[in-house]
């Protein structure tokens, strides 16, 4: 068991280094969705409507980072800039700070990633709902998160398989690696995160489908502190034996500081591929010139020369009928609050200790992590 001094350790290294919120206001692209169905998570949610759009187009769900807003990380990904000139629609469920002060969605916590319950149920119902009002094809919806939201993506598309033809999973983690908030907290480190028999495991026990299955890209910095490296490579393992591949990659190529790993079926259909950025840190990799320049720098939105959207979207065929070419967008970010730190703390050095520290009074000690918790974002 971790000791208790390390724990507190941790939480306070994680509300030292957060810090204050850089405000940025400015016209919204997302419109309020009428959501009225059951809505367990509590969750809040927002929509791009394309102009003009035909019926039997694609809808993407786009889940933001902690710390992010909806309007916030569409400013910073593009993805609406893209949907206008391509014809698509966005979902971007939100959450509120009464479920999560830090706006983290709950990955950690197995209330909200079964399906059928919590958040999950909430995402579920509101894709349903969109689909409904807006006669999207059914076998075009796809999912794409960052970071907390990286790692709610990767449990819809375990709990939810036959609703996503793809994903994207943005410096996340696998779905069902952590159960609480100690465990969230080793496996963002990359500490003793679930064999690869687990891991399908926890993939094929997550809902009673039996195939076909969403394609699956894991996008992912050598350099991230927030969320390890090696979380990526759970997500590639979990997915392999779904969709019968080896472990061995069918392809990998290195060009601009990137290695890009592909695991294709028999027929030579891509299922699941990795991209490993050298030296990116914790957020979305963007482009800021070049064909793939969509959405704009900003903590947790990185300029490495790679327009990770873009590159998305090609690869769900949803650029492949050009229907306008607006201006991209520019300006500040709407309505948006950032906070320069994610949902779990950097690695705490040897030597730092919480100010609390192993000498507290047993009668306090539960009252010291519950307070730090709550700072934290990571209990109510």
């Amino acid at each position: 068991m971790r000791p208790l001094s390390d724990t507190l350790a941790r939480l306070a290294a994680m509300k030292a280094r957060t810090a204050v919120p850089v405000s940025r206001s400015g016209p919204s692209r997302l419109v309020p969705f009428p959501f009225s169905g059951p809505n367990p998570g509590h969750l809040g949610v927002k929509a791009y409507i394309p102009s003009g759009a035909a019926p039997g187009a694609a809808l993407v769900v786009v889940l933001h980072g902690c710390t992010q807003t909806a309007d916030g990380y569409d400013h910073g990904s593009g993805w609406s800039t893209l949907a206008e000139e391509h014809g698509f629609f966005l979902l971007f469920p939100e959450q509120q700070r009464a479920n999560n002060p830090n706006l983290c969605f709950n990955w950690f916590q197995p209330e909200h990633t079964q399906r059928g319950s919590g958040e999950a149920a909430s995402i579920r119902g509101m894709i349903e709902a969109m689909s409904r009002a807006h006669a999207i094809d059914p076998r075009r919806v796809f999912i794409t998160g960052l970071s907390a939201g990286g790692a709610m993506a990767a449990t819809m598309l375990a709990a939810y398989p036959e609703v996503f033809a793809g994903g994207a999973i943005i410096a996340g983690l696998a779905h069902g690696v952590a159960n609480g908030v100690p465990e969230a907290f080793d496996r963002m480190r990359g500490h003793a995160l679930p064999s690869q028999g687990e891991l399908q495991g926890a993939l094929r026990n997550a809902s009673p489908h039996g195939g076909p299955w969403p394609t699956v890209s894991i996008w992912q910095g050598t350099a991230d502190n927030t969320v390890h490296a090696t979380n990526a490579n759970a997500i590639v393992d979990q997915w392999l034996e779904v969709h019968a591949l080896e472990r061995t990659p069918s392809a990998r190529r290195t060009l601009g500081g990137r290695t890009t790993s592909e695991w294709s079926s028999r027929d030579g259909v891509v299922k699941v591929t990795q991209h490993r950025i050298d030296g990116m840190g914790h957020g979305t990799p963007l482009a800021s010139s070049g064909p793939a320049a969509y959405g704009h720098p900003g903590p947790y939105m990185l300029d490495v020369g790679i327009g990770s959207t873009h590159e998305i979207a090609v690869a769900w065929s949803l650029t492949d009928g050009v229907r306008s070419q607006p201006a991209k967008q520019t300006g500040a970010v709407s309505g948006d609050e950032y906070v320069r730190s994610d949902v779990m703390p950097e690695p705490v050095q040897s030597g730092e200790r919480a100010s609390a520290g192993a000498d507290a009074a047993p009668g306090k000690v539960g009252e010291i992590i519950e307070a730090a918790l709550r700072s934290a974002g990571l209990m109510k």
